[in-house]
């Protein structure tokens, strides 16, 4: 069996909306436009997932492709952004997600709570967690923070690659380590206490090396990376090594292994004619090393480049099915699938 509904780690469905100008209606009808709408992801599998609300830099476009050398690339980060313009944006997609839900009836929820979660699992209801990529909207007296709390807010990337108030981010560099630049500043380690006593998870995907060891050492929940890969596969910055595996093992945590090629390839290149079996590698090296429960699924989908073997949402039954050749039996797969989210979830969540 390998029909087990999808929770998936991390999609940017939201910002590509907005930034298409696409009817709000349009996720509701299949298309060809993006990586996921609803009728798609109800008919492959996909259960639900984290809805990242991210505020891009004006006139700057993600591109590390446009680096690469013989001996790989090293993307220059764009600055930081100020606290009001990331508020402005991060109200207008969290709006978006609202009016979806809103317009649906009653087949697309927001969650804020497991019983609901699983509830949506087992009735086809797609479900929506709140998610912010990177901290620029919240300010240092964690007023806003509360506010989004109340608003439906469950998850948040503390940084995307660019530095912010809270840390710095690894940026975009193949081959390196992530042990680049410093840690969390003093408001980053009390923005991880606020989310601790909220409920909010606190995800370390795009925290350099040292931010995500002042994760570890000040969080009270389960270490998480929504949308990461396999550091001993490919050896780009945004990678997470062996000892942060570790790491992540040992406060029961766990990585939504993420499909953008650069990040699954062993040569870090864009090349996206790579099999499905690609992904099912950097599955499998979390699960055989550190155990099956530390490892679930985390697309990127709407944000990066995708195998074509994958090519969108559509490709989620293949995936599972590759997982099943490989030798993952139906307990294994349910918890990549699903249950290790609930699981982190619940030790995570107050609700």
């Amino acid at each position: 069996m390998t029909n087990f509904p999808i929770i998936d780690g991390h999609n940017d469905t939201l910002l590509r909306l907005y930034e298409e100008n696409e009817d709000k209606n349009s996720f509701f009808s299949k298309g060809a436009n993006g990586h996921i709408d609803l009728p798609r992801a109800r008919n492959n599998q996909f259960g639900g997932g984290f809805f990242a609300a991210f505020t891009p830099n004006a006139n700057y476009e993600i591109a590390p492709e446009k680096y690469v050398t013989s001996t790989g690339y090293d993307m220059p980060l764009p600055p930081q952004i100020d606290q009001q313009t990331a508020l402005n944006h991060t109200m207008q997609l969290a709006s978006m997600l609202v009016e979806l839900e809103a317009t649906s009836n009653g087949i697309f929820q927001t969650v804020t709570n497991t019983q609901k979660l699983a509830f949506c699992l087992e009735n086809q209801i797609l479900a929506a967690i709140f998610h912010i990529e990177g901290a620029e909207a919240i300010d240092t007296d964690f007023s806003a923070l509360q506010v989004l709390y109340q608003a439906g807010l469950r998850s948040l990337g503390i940084v995307w690659s660019r530095p912010n108030a809270y840390g710095e981010g690894a940026p975009f560099r193949y081959p390196s380590s992530p042990d680049i630049g410093g840690g969390l500043t003093e408001a980053g380690k009390d923005l991880v206490h606020a989310c601790n006593q909220l409920g909010i998870m606190i995800d370390t995907t795009h925290l350099n090396e040292k931010g995500f060891w002042d994760v570890v050492q000040q969080s009270d929940a389960p270490i998480v990376a929504t949308h990461s890969n396999v550091h001993a596969i490919c050896p780009i910055s945004r990678n997470l090594t062996d000892k942060q595996l570790q790491a992540i093992k040992k406060s029961n945590g766990v990585v939504g292994i993420n499909y953008a090629v650069n990040m699954l390839r062993e040569d870090g290149q864009f090349d996206t004619n790579i099999p499905l079996d690609t992904i099912v590698q950097h599955i499998a090296y979390i699960a055989e090393n550190f155990g099956i429960d530390h490892v679930a699924l985390g697309s990127d989908f709407d944000g990066t480049t995708v195998p074509d073997s994958l090519k969108d949402v559509t490709g989620l039954p293949k995936l599972m099915k590759r997982l099943q050749a490989h030798g993952f039996t139906d307990k294994d797969l349910e918890k990549v699938a699903y249950k290790n989210w609930i699981r982190v979830l619940g030790a995570t969540w107050k609700d």
